[in-house]
Parts: C-alpha cells; sequence; structure tokens
C-alpha cells in the first residue's frame, strides 16, 4: 500500500512538474505577407514569443492588403476579430472612421503602462498615423516609398553606361530610347502604378492629389489628380507604352518577377523590393531615387510613404491589450526595426533604428539602401506632400486602375482618363462623407 502511494505521489509531481506554471495570453496578428516578406515576419515573432513567457504571438496571413483588410471587417462585425490587424496606408480613413472597431495605439500603451514615445518616429512616417494633436493611432510597420531599380547588365548589354544618370524622367526617357533601338522587350516595368505614377508623383512635385490638404483638412476633399503635372506624366506613360518602351503587368507588383528574372531594365517599385531582389536577382542591379521632371518648379521634393500600419481590435481583455502593447514595443525597438529595414528595405519607423543602421555600417556596405530614406527626410513635407488621407481609397485605387489601363491600352488621352478617375473617385467621397459625418 505504501508502494502504491508513493508511486502515485510521484506520478502527481511530476505531473505538476510537467506542466506550465500559467497560461500564457495568446495574442492574434493577422497580416498580408507572404514569401519573403512572410518568413520574416514569422521570425519576428518567434524571436518575441521566444524573448518573453507571459505571452503568445500566433501570426495567421488573411491575403493581401485588401483581403486582409476586409477579413478584419468582416470579422468585427462577427465578433471574431483579431488583436492586431495589418491595414495597409490607404485604409487609414476608413480604420479612423470604424468608431467602436478599434483601440488607438496611444490608449493601448498608456493603459498598459509602456513606456512609448510617437516623437521617436520619423516625421513623414508617423504623421501619416496621428490625429492632429500628435496621438498615435496604430503603429507603423512596413513603410516604404517608391525607388527605380536598375538592371545594371541589361543597360551593359544595350551599350549604355550602367551608371548613366537616370534621375529625371527626361533623361529615363533617352535611356528607353536606346534600350528598346538595341531590342530590349521591357525596357521599363511598374508595380502599383496609382502609388508611384499618381500618388507620388503629385507629393514628388509638390502639387496636390486631393483638396483640405489630400484630405489631412477635413472629409469634404476633392481629387484633383487631374491637373497638369499628373496629365503630362500619365501621357508620357501612355506613348511610351504605345511605343514598347513601358510594359504595363498589372495593378500590383506582377512586374517583379519580370524584373527579378533579369528580362527588364528599369523598374519603379517600393523600396521594400530589396527582400525579394537580393535574394533572386542572378544579374548586377542598384537603386536610384525616383526620377522626377526638371521643368516642374520646386522638384524633387519628398515622397510619400505605403505599406501598412498595424492597428488594435477594440473588444479584446486587458491581459491581451498588454501582450499587444509588449510586442508592439517589441516591434518597434531599435535592434528589431534596424534589422528590419535592413532585411526588406522597408523604412526605419524610428530615427533610432536609421542611426543604429548607419553605426552598424550598412549603408557603407550595400551603396543605395540609404536612397528611400534620403528621399523621404531631404524636405520636410508639404500639405501636399505629408500623406493621404481619403475615404473609400482602396475602391477609389481602383477606379484609378482602370482609367490607367485605358491609357496604357491606347483606348483614352490622360486627360480624358484622369478627368473620369476623378468624377467616379470624387462620387465616392462624397458617399463617405455622408456616412461619416
Amino acid at each position: 500500500m505504501m508502494i502504491r502511494n508513493t508511486i502515485m505521489v510521484s506520478g502527481l509531481a511530476a505531473m505538476v512538474s510537467a506542466a506550465p506554471a500559467f497560461a500564457q495570453t495568446e495574442v492574434e496578428f493577422w497580416h498580408a505577407f507572404t514569401g519573403r516578406l512572410g518568413e520574416l515576419v514569422a521570425n519576428q515573432v518567434e524571436t518575441f514569443n521566444k524573448s518573453q513567457s507571459e505571452y503568445v504571438v500566433t501570426a495567421t496571413h488573411k491575403g493581401n492588403y485588401s483581403e486582409t483588410l476586409n477579413a478584419g471587417i468582416a470579422a468585427f462585425r462577427a465578433g471574431e476579430q483579431p488583436d492586431i490587424l495589418m491595414v495597409f496606408e490607404v485604409g487609414t480613413a476608413t480604420m479612423m472612421a470604424a468608431k467602436g472597431a478599434i483601440k488607438p495605439v496611444y490608449e493601448v500603451m498608456a493603459d498598459a503602462g509602456a513606456e512609448f514615445d510617437p516623437d521617436g518616429f520619423i516625421g513623414s512616417v508617423k504623421g501619416y498615423y496621428t490625429t492632429n494633436d500628435g496621438k498615435m493611432l496604430s503603429l507603423p510597420f512596413n513603410s516604404s516609398t517608391p525607388v527605380l531599380w536598375v538592371n545594371r547588365d541589361a543597360l551593359a548589354a544595350a551599350d549604355i553606361d550602367p551608371d548613366v544618370d537616370l534621375s529625371t524622367w527626361e533623361n529615363v526617357g533617352g535611356v528607353l530610347d536606346k534600350l528598346k533601338a538595341s531590342g530590349n522587350a521591357c525596357p521599363l516595368v511598374t508595380a502599383w502604378q496609382s502609388w508611384i505614377h499618381l500618388e507620388n508623383l503629385s507629393a514628388y512635385h509638390n502639387v496636390p492629389f486631393a483638396t483640405k490638404a489630400n484630405g489631412f483638412g477635413g472629409l469634404d476633399t476633392e481629387l484633383v489628380l487631374n491637373g497638369p503635372v499628373q496629365v503630362k506624366h500619365i501621357q508620357t506613360l501612355g506613348d511610351w507604352a504605345k511605343d514598347g518602351k513601358f510594359i504595363y503587368a498589372g495593378r500590383r507588383n506582377e512586374s517583379g518577377a519580370n524584373f527579378r528574372s533579369g528580362e527588364c531594365a528599369l523598374f519603379t517599385e517600393s523600396s521594400a523590393g530589396y527582400a525579394g531582389i537580393k535574394d533572386e536577382a542572378t544579374f548586377d542591379f542598384d537603386v536610384r531615387p525616383l526620377p522626377y521632371w526638371s521643368d516642374v518648379e520646386g522638384a524633387p521634393q519628398n515622397t510619400i510613404i505605403g505599406g501598412a500600419s498595424l492597428w488594435v481590435m477594440a473588444g479584446q481583455t486587458d491581459e491581451e491589450y498588454k501582450g499587444v502593447a509588449e510586442f508592439l514595443n517589441f516591434l518597434s525597438s531599435p535592434e528589431v526595426q534596424a534589422k528590419w529595414h535592413q532585411d526588406t528595405g522597408y523604412l526605419p519607423i524610428t530615427q533610432a533604428a536609421a542611426d543604429l543602421t548607419r553605426e552598424q555600417g550598412f549603408y557603407e556596405k550595400n551603396p543605395g539602401t540609404d536612397v528611400a530614406v534620403k528621399q523621404m527626410t531631404t524636405n520636410a513635407p508639404t500639405e501636399n506632400s505629408k500623406g493621404l488621407r481619403l475615404g473609400s481609397f482602396d475602391q477609389i485605387r481602383g477606379i484609378i486602375d482602370e482609367e490607367l489601363e485605358a491609357v496604357w491600352a491606347g483606348d483614352k488621352d490622360a486627360q480624358t482618363a484622369l478627368d473620369s478617375a476623378k468624377k467616379r473617385g470624387d462620387e465616392l467621397l462624397r458617399r463617405f462623407e455622408q456616412a461619416n459625418r
């Protein structure tokens, strides 16, 4: 009997010792990354989970940016929302208007007693995700800006100096002529056509994309993307498309595969293309600033960000919010941000991360990787160049895509297409304004 009791006690002791001392609080994080970026996010989550024992973050891919936003909205309506939702920058106005659906980051951090300094974030990044009085609504996560990627081997094959000046669109046009004459079948491609060739084009040349400081000044904003600078640029691209010097491959980043395979010579894309290009390209490449039109006074001004921020959803427990605060602080720490910036090409969202990257000698060892940072910070943002805050902008981008495709196909001239984009987009802005008064 004694032996039996001893065995039972020993067994219970073993079971107790094998069990965790307490249950970890789960923090659910939905994101839009696949491929190399998806791997890097998974690494961040794993590192955080191993760094402490109170919380466990579970990361789930929910599709592209639009699909992830829609999944988050649907989940909230069903009462099944995640703790953290990645939302691309054009969804900012939609999230701000979603009263009761989100808990602002500044409240999450304050309630958790977390040390958090919004002034540590780079101004051009911070301004996108803060209230007019500087309170941070969502945490900047992956912020990028468009640049020009160059296949140096393709230029050399066309007997063009790989170091040729590509700072202006006028110079790019001359290089495209030579590439086409040499038999190159893909002189120029682009990703994210609206973001790069209208939204950033406008900011970079310090002309408005919309009234009311591009929507920051109120919901009663109207599109003005059909001005002389925008029309000239889109018409030029349309002419290049007709001549086979600009190849259109899709609305998102379908053309990235064409560039990474070595097929195309020049590629306007996000600075975050660095991760995939570095991983896949077998040719000599470099990165240049986004070109500008030299005849526009004051250009170049500064480009604006793309990418996404992390929104905290309403309806979670206090413990979950504490875990969220811990995770967001981890993601924005200088060491984590510097590594993210160096691995991906996304901007360092804090000045401390940028300084650490420079101290580590990364920019010196990898020339050109600081192009995006310089492009964003050389000039202080103006009302025309601090970003966009427009309701229903995901849908408006869809309209812009349709109209631009008509230009590339030769079915419309730039003025007609952009006038139509303005008219159709303004209708959506009025509906958004009425719904959120």
